[in-house]
């Protein structure tokens, strides 16, 4: 007999037949001589019951069987005459894999995120956090469907890299020299002793390599995980994450913008039609606005407007914010989400920033202050997309690298994508885990990755 998924068992048009079910216990209740015992095998949030009774030849076994077990049940699954399911199997066999001691620290009551994070190789067993790592493979699949279904081409950037594409200097290092010892030169360590020969990062991110291939293939897109070695502990911030990077040829900010407001459209939809289960749980017990949030953000038209304007309306608003907002200085979230909940009440686009605040790769403006940048924001998170159009003058991209104090020797491949048939050009980054913050409500990014990385934590 094959094993059948809960998921696909408690459908209505699952025929009633012998079923082979396999996972671990959530609950267990006796009543005169039977067992009724919750199963879950990860596939979807609800539990299947399974009837054992007395007769089983194991049945005293079955009988202890504790939170966190896990077991293969064999069955016939019959309408559940009980309230609160539709299904249910009258096991004819109960297979014990294993039994969890009463040490299990899951026990049948709310924890909280603090101590799930604590045990982040067991909190996935959990209703919430089940949920939310289902949800997070379903954005996967999603994204790369919405670039597959326009054609784009999915690139592999690398994880290991000699350049630094944001230029705040926030890298891991990586080497294999010998760190309380390593070969000097002129006082100074000595990368050319190294595996690569100089100094190598773990990337922050595939944008440049996006770019290469960009400008080859028409439209690409990476999404892997990106680290930057930022010391902070707040709720938006952890060392590792994953970001999703399109890169677009013959494309300027405006059509930036559009694929911009695009995707996150069409996310929000995909999971308001495709995890509605899982959705649920999140509207009840973490964000009871989720629900109007999200389809907020999947029929508003984005508003858009300059990095400029959108100054004027937080220096008119009379709201006291922690940070002071003037022309030059970056938006913090308090801004970006003012913007978006109070003022807009929706998702809009603010574009064209002061070139002092942005990277070296953004296409100068005429007025020569401002650069061709966009941020999307969006209700409870603020920024979730980053991008610009490309600077692809190279004379304006070599004096914005001199300004900088860029050395151009380490980048004369990005500028020879300028010299060899440069074309405008465009893209953006979306960050998964801020993606996977709205569609839920959780409001903490270590609650959305699998094993979060903070300074002073590496378990797991």
């Amino acid at each position: 007999m094959k094993r059948i998924k809960i998921s696909k068992l408690l459908k209505s048009n699952v025929p009633k037949d012998e079923v082979l079910i396999k996972g671990w216990v959530r609950t267990r209740r006796d009543s005169k001589g039977f067992s009724f015992i919750e199963v879950n095998d990860g596939s979807c949030l609800k539990n299947i019951q399974i009837v054992a009774d007395s007769t089983l030849n194991n049945y005293q076994d079955v009988s202890r069987l504790s939170t966190g077990s896990a077991v293969v049940i064999a069955g016939k699954l019959v309408e559940s005459t009980g309230p609160g399911q539709e299904w249910e199997v009258i096991a004819g066999r109960v297979e014990i894999v294993s039994l969890a001691p009463e040490s299990y620290p899951l026990q049948k009551k709310r924890h909280t995120d603090e101590f799930l994070r604590t045990i982040a190789h067991l909190r996935p067993r959990t209703n919430k956090y089940g949920a939310a790592f289902r949800i997070r493979s379903e954005l996967s699949f999603a994204i790369h469907k919405f670039f597959r279904d326009r054609d784009f081409k999915y690139i592999h950037s690398p994880i290991i890299t000699g350049s630094d594409c944001e230029g705040a200097g926030e890298l891991f290092k990586v080497t294999t020299l010998a760190l309380g010892n390593p070969p000097k030169k002129d006082g100074k360590t000595d990368y050319s002793r190294d595996f690569f020969g100089k100094e190598a990062n773990l990337t922050v991110s595939g944008q440049l390599s996006a770019e290469m291939f960009a400008l080859a293939l028409g439209d690409v897109y990476t999404f892997g995980p990106t680290f930057r070695a930022e010391n902070s502990h707040t709720s938006r911030h952890v060392a590792e994450f994953w970001m999703v990077e399109p890169e677009m040829a013959f494309c300027d900010l405006e059509g930036n913008m559009d694929l911009a407001e695009e995707i996150i459209k069409y996310l929000t939809s995909y999971i308001l039609d495709e995890c509605i289960d899982d959705l649920e749980l999140f509207a009840k017990f973490v964000d009871k606005s989720l629900m109007s949030t999200l389809e907020n953000v999947a029929s508003s038209d984005f508003r858009r407007l300059s990095y400029t304007a959108a100054v004027k309306i937080l220096q008119k608003s009379g709201k006291k914010f922690e940070y002071d907002i003037a022309f030059g200085k970056d938006l913090q979230t308090e801004h970006e989400r003012y913007l978006a909940e109070h003022h807009f009440k929706k998702p809009l686009i603010i574009f064209d920033y002061p070139k002092n605040i942005k990277p070296f790769y953004m296409r100068l403006n005429d007025d020569n202050q401002t650069v061709a940048a966009m941020d999307v924001l969006v209700p409870k998170i603020g920024e979730i997309i980053g991008g610009s159009q490309r600077e692809e003058r190279i004379e304006v991209l070599e004096k914005r690298m001199d300004e900088m104090g860029m050395p151009k020797d380490d980048y004369w491949w990005y500028l020879d994508s300028r010299r060899f048939g440069s074309v405008e050009h465009s893209g953006f980054g979306l960050g998964f885990e801020r993606l996977l913050m709205l569609m839920t409500g959780i409001s903490n990014i270590r609650d959305v990755i699998p094993f979060p990385r903070t300074p002073n934590s590496i378990e797991f």
